[in-house]
């Protein structure tokens, strides 16, 4: 007691939060993500911190939940942190958390020489000696930091967000660093055209290989206009990658920001529809001519996520376009954003790709569900290109969650996938993978 009285700190359960009573989250009222969110509120223990009279638990819980308010959270990223020290008057709240996340996996009848399961490494030609493999990684464990307040320009929230996913996945990696304060973002996000809540969820740390996948430092805007509508866009700086060979044609720096934007129509249980869009400025050299020339590029993006019935959840996502390649999960491993036009020796131009995902997620209770993962990445170059480059590739993944508690999850998942090149070569891995995760 003395303690408390020297800091003016009390301890005190989220439940004060008039959260609403477990026995009446069902799946006939909502949907499986709301009553898992909801079971996330009731869970926090809150640390009040400073003298004075406690705020009304409706200030408290308006704080609570700007920890849940995340347009581009993945579903691999840590759940809102367990415990929160909140001011007393509820101006001020912080949250240290993350997860404690293992994966173990079985390749069979042709493996991946990654801990992704990435199409776009599957070798090809199939090696006999290399078609089975075991493997696990505690990458993805993952620290998250948050600190919300309120201004009188609206509110605030910074967020850093680390895990090991760095080289052999136990490298310390920063993810996110950003702060956004009312309509604005700035700092190191998800790019503005991505839409991450689109992706159905799989225990695979790549996920489906026609998402776009790409982290930038940026200056964001985002405006809801009305409780449907509302629309963001950005500056970005870029990193492009150019299939520049040193001897015809040279890489130059990236010297113009890309400019996001997306528009976006919201309803129902946290379901939208959204169309989204990018436009790139790429530089190289030719070295023929010995001038330097800029290639403009771009991307659209179609997504959405919508539930037919409480218990379904659908997700779709179709993006094209020429020059954005480094912003796709599978094809940003090589260098597609500018490649050789075979007519012209020292002549680069930007090449069109497509991208299309697609997933299911049931839940047979609120806390066992099983997805399916569905994805196509297609490369459509202008001009003659080597016979066994990539273009192609198959991604499919099927699995089962179970949340033990609201923090405790496992799961289970198949996944199977085919790369295939020019020349008509091509290969299949197939994946077992199980999954242990624990958030604080």
């Amino acid at each position: 007691m003395g303690f408390l009285a020297t800091t003016g700190v009390a301890a005190a359960d989220s439940g004060m939060i008039a959260a609403p009573d477990s026995a009446a989250l069902t799946l006939d009222h909502m949907t499986a993500d709301e009553i898992r969110t909801e079971r996330l509120k009731e869970s926090h223990k809150i640390i009040f911190v400073g003298d004075g009279e406690r705020a009304s638990a409706d200030s408290v819980a308006h704080i609570v939940s700007l920890f849940y308010v995340d347009q581009y959270r993945h579903f691999q990223d840590p759940l809102a942190p367990y415990f929160l020290f909140m001011s007393k008057d509820a101006k001020l709240a912080m949250g240290i958390g993350g997860c404690i996340r293992m994966r173990a996996w079985g390749d069979f009848d042709g493996a991946v020489p990654v801990n992704g399961f990435i199409p776009y490494m599957i070798p090809v030609p199939r090696d006999p000696d290399r078609t089975r493999r075991i493997g696990g990684t505690p990458g993805g464990t993952a620290l998250m930091f948050r600190i919300i307040g309120r201004s009188a320009l609206g509110d605030i929230v910074g967020t850093i967000q680390c895990d090991f996913s760095g080289p052999d996945n136990v490298i310390f990696k920063l993810k996110k660093a950003y702060v956004t304060l009312a309509d604005w973002t700035v700092g190191y996000a998800p790019t503005t055209f991505s839409d991450p809540a689109a992706q159905a969820p799989t225990i695979d740390g790549g996920g489906q290989n026609g998402k776009i996948s790409h982290t930038d430092l940026l200056l964001r805007w985002q405006h809801s206009f009305t409780p449907h509508w509302e629309m963001a866009t950005s500056l970005e700086i870029p990193k492009s990658q150019v299939d520049a060979d040193g001897v015809l044609t040279k890489k130059l720096d990236d010297y113009l920001p890309d400019v996001a934007l997306f528009g976006q129509y919201n309803w129902g249980h946290s379901e939208h529809v959204r169309l989204s869009g990018i436009l790139r400025t790429i530089p190289y050299r030719n070295l023929v001519t010995g001038k330097s020339k800029t290639v403009l590029g771009w991307g659209v993006q179609a997504s959405t996520v919508f539930y037919p019935i409480n218990r379904l959840a659908v997700y779709g996502m179709f993006n094209t376009g020429q020059g954005y390649q480094s912003y796709m999960a599978d094809m940003s491993i090589g260098a597609y954003d500018l490649v050789a036009d075979g007519s012209k020796p020292g002549e680069l131009y930007a090449p069109l790709a497509v991208g299309l995902n697609v997933g299911l997620k049931y839940n047979f209770t609120p806390s066992v569900y099983a997805c399916a993962a569905l994805g196509r990445v297609g490369y459509y170059p202008h001009y003659k290109v080597d016979p066994t480059d990539y273009r192609y590739g198959l991604y499919g993944a099927f699995n089962v969650f179970w949340d033990m508690s609201p923090r405790l999850q496992v799961g289970a998942e198949y996944l199977i996938g085919s790369r295939h090149n020019f020349n008509g070569e091509h290969n299949h891995a197939n994946r077992v993978d199980v999954l242990f995760q624990f958030s604080f």
